[in-house]
């Protein structure tokens, strides 16, 4: 490729964000609700969804570039892949999707080269406040991206119980487990478990794990992990080291090691990033995470000194068929 071609090329890059704009655009407006019934011109969406025709119909456009949805005939279609914006999809994926392209990732993401630099300005220093604090001040967007964060995960629970290598029988404890939406997908996938929930009063003050097929199975347990947690058979950290730098990330590991039996194992569930130049969604991932300045998506070989400095060896990295691997530690 010749310099003019890497010129234009390079153009075509800064242009991506386009595709998120639309796609935004499209889960704003709902529209592939209505195209439940089949391929519709932009002017019968437009009307349905109270846009314009002809602004709907470039929006589109562009979506179908990425096969979301497929013109043909002047009339548009929703897509396999496009199937999630529909309202009622089994994992809808509004939410997220809103999430990911909220101002506040669009402006952090903006900001990114200020985080190349050797003091990384912290959130409050481009927003004026922390994250809590700028929930606090915007209950709807605090919505949204809890909302976001539930249907994110809600897409990988399943494939992540069915992949974990749990036992038969013992206990698992999901350390940080939130609402414990993951935890009772394993329950259910493995019948013969146990399962503690851990996570801050208010968060599990509203478990969901009030189910009748997995009654008597579990208890909820207010606290910190970066204090202790739970003794269990295997240890549950989904989404969680990501968050956090080496040194909480070694005491999080520290706590699950002093709680688990010799037997025991921890599973760090996250988006570990591969060696190599190939596409992955776990790289886009710790972009987010630099621009949020919140924490980063490790390789296995950073993770193995945090798993080995806690009395851990990291044994194996399962992959998934989500972006989500399993990091299993067992005692060293």
């Amino acid at each position: 490729m010749d310099r003019l071609q890497s010129a234009l090329a390079l153009y075509e890059e800064a242009m991506g964000y386009t595709y998120a704009a639309a796609l935004r655009a499209a889960a704003t407006v709902g529209v592939a609700d209505h195209l439940v019934d089949g391929p519709r011109t932009p002017a019968e969406l437009a009307a349905a969804t109270g846009t314009d025709p002809d602004a709907l119909r470039r929006v589109l456009r562009l979506l179908a570039v990425r096969d979301v949805v497929r013109e043909t005939d002047g009339r548009f279609a929703l897509t396999d892949k496009g199937a999630a914006l529909r309202s009622d999809s089994p994992v809808p994926a509004r939410a997220g999707i809103l999430m990911f392209t909220d101002t506040m990732f669009w402006t952090m993401s903006h900001r990114v080269a200020s985080a190349l630099g050797p003091e990384r300005p912290a959130f409050a220093d481009i927003f004026g406040s922390s994250l809590d604090a700028y929930f606090d001040g915007d209950a709807e967007v605090e919505a949204l991206y809890y909302e976001g964060m539930e249907t994110v995960s809600a897409a990988e629970h399943l494939i992540l119980a069915r992949a974990g290598g749990f036992p038969a029988t013992g206990t698992v404890a999901d350390v940080g487990g939130g609402r414990g939406g993951f935890l009772l997908t394993i329950l259910r996938e493995h019948p013969g478990l146990q399962g503690v929930l851990l996570d801050r009063a208010e968060v599990v003050a509203r478990h969901r794990l009030d189910a009748p097929d997995v009654a008597g199975r579990w208890k909820v347990v207010e606290g910190d992990f970066l204090s202790e947690v739970p003794h269990a058979d295997v240890h549950v950290l989904k989404r969680i080291l990501h968050n956090w730098d080496d040194e909480d990330s070694v005491r999080i590991l520290t706590n699950c090691r002093r709680a688990m039996p010799a037997h025991g194992r921890v599973l760090a569930i996250d988006a570990i990033v591969p060696e190599g130049n190939e596409a992955h969604q776990s790289k886009e991932m710790d972009f987010m995470m630099l621009a949020a300045r919140t924490g980063q998506e490790r390789t296995a070989a950073e993770l193995a000194p945090l798993f080995a400095a806690a009395g851990l060896r990291l044994e194996r990295v399962v992959g998934t068929t989500s972006v989500m691997s399993i990091a299993v530690g067992v005692p060293a």
